[in-house]
């Protein structure tokens, strides 16, 4: 999460940033937030479809009620990958 070899997942994130605010010097920590980098709602609802489209994987509404930062955000998607994975193993 947010080190210095940013994962797939936070690097598939700041791509989606950057799309949506049309610009890429925003800095991505750990404690940011949408709001506070200038995604708003609507947008972060695209990014939301995007990263389901991209990776795969379903984000399931109830669980963001708890993410209160990127840090936490990122922890999310990464396990919904994780989990991903090893269900895609089982059938194997």
């Amino acid at each position: 999460m947010l080190m210095e070899k940013p994962s797939v997942v936070e690097e598939t994130l700041k791509n989606l940033i950057a799309k949506c605010l049309r610009r890429n010097d925003f800095v991505l920590t750990p404690y940011c937030t949408f709001k506070e980098l200038g995604v708003d709602s609507l947008d972060v609802v695209h990014i939301m479809v995007a990263l389901e489209d991209t990776l795969n994987i379903d984000i399931v509404d109830n669980d963001l009620k708890a993410i209160k930062n990127m840090g936490t955000f990122i922890n999310y998607i990464e396990q919904k990958v994780a989990e991903k994975t090893v269900n895609r193993n089982k059938r194997i």
